[in-house]
């Protein structure tokens, strides 16, 4: 298995703390909070979970 690279979103506005996600994995995505840096829980959603949850947030329908 490859190792996850990380990486904050762009519009984090350069914030150290925040979410990131790795997605060079094939056939994987994964999330976790940069603030407790390598000791933070990881989310492994399935890439389709994933995909709809990307979409949700571009389209605006988190509350």
């Amino acid at each position: 298995m490859s190792t996850p690279r990380w990486r904050k979103s762009g519009r984090s506005g350069g914030a150290q703390k925040c979410v990131e996600v790795a997605t060079n994995v094939p056939g994987s995505a994964f999330i976790r909070d940069s603030k407790p840096g390598e000791d933070s829980p990881v989310l492994r959603p399935s890439p389709k979970g994933f995909a709809a949850f990307l979409d949700a947030i571009k389209g605006d329908r988190l509350s």
